[in-house]
């Protein structure tokens, strides 16, 4: 229950502290920075002829570390729906594209009836959560899954073509979205590289501090003029008065 509030309120603050919004770039890993949460990648390409298969896609992240995106609930739900609201935000040159997700069916001569059931999650995960387009997943020879991703087509029953989930056919050609274990190196750096500019100034006034308190103990330490002159003409008189 934390896990989820902890995801949604990572969604709702998402660009909220321009954290994200620098990073969420296509073959970009994405952390969080409490080395607790995923880490995802959205691979994105505008050349048709350079999109995957799901057998492709799903090698792609798993030669990495990682795995096709699965989803635990609707909070990691949204959480990919900001992140891809960011990556393809007006200006990038990022258009239709639907997204493999890690969601498919291995099952031969099922009905339709019993079909939704039979689909799972290629990372092993044991989530139930669903969420399909209506009248998804319609099944037959469509066994992967997808997240669409079609702001310019217009809205079906199901409303625009945006973030829900399709069964297509496997070999057909998308981008993906891979999902990855909390990595320790990408988090430090996301925590450090915010810190830089903190770090510098206490740096800066620790060193300014030094350096005056160093001025004025030397300013102690050093005899005045007014202070020789005297010394020496009293020890001048001393030394008169003994010759005598």
């Amino acid at each position: 229950m934390s896990r989820a509030l902890s995801l949604l309120l990572g969604a709702a603050l998402l660009c909220g502290h321009g954290v994200f919004c620098r990073r969420v770039v296509s073959g970009q890993k994405v952390c969080f920075a409490d080395l607790k949460h995923p880490c995802y990648k959205m691979a994105y390409f505008h050349e048709l002829s350079s999109r995957v298969s799901f057998q492709e896609a799903r090698l792609a992240c798993e030669s990495e570390g990682g795995a096709l995106l699965s989803l635990d609930n609707e909070a990691e739900q949204k959480l990919i729906e900001s992140m891809l609201q960011n990556l393809t935000k007006p200006g990038t040159g990022i258009s239709d594209g639907d997204f493999w997700i890690g969601l498919w069916r291995n099952g031969e001569g099922q009905t339709s009836g019993a079909c939704p059931d039979l689909y799972q999650w290629s990372d092993g995960s044991s989530s139930q959560y669903r969420n399909w387009y209506t009248d998804e997943p319609s099944c037959g020879s469509e066994k992967c899954v997808v997240m669409y991703h079609q702001p310019t087509a217009n809205p079906g029953l199901g409303g625009p073509y945006l973030y829900q989930w399709n069964d297509d056919r496997c070999n057909m050609k998308h981008n993906y979205i891979c999902k990855y274990e909390p990595g320790i190196i990408p988090n430090l750096i996301y925590v450090v590289i915010p810190t830089i500019p903190l770090l510098l100034l206490i740096l800066v006034a620790f060193g300014t501090c030094c350096f005056q308190m160093l001025h004025k103990s030397k300013g102690r330490t050093k005899t005045s003029p007014t202070q020789s002159t005297l010394w020496i003409s009293k020890s001048t008189r001393k030394e008169s008065g003994m010759e005598v």
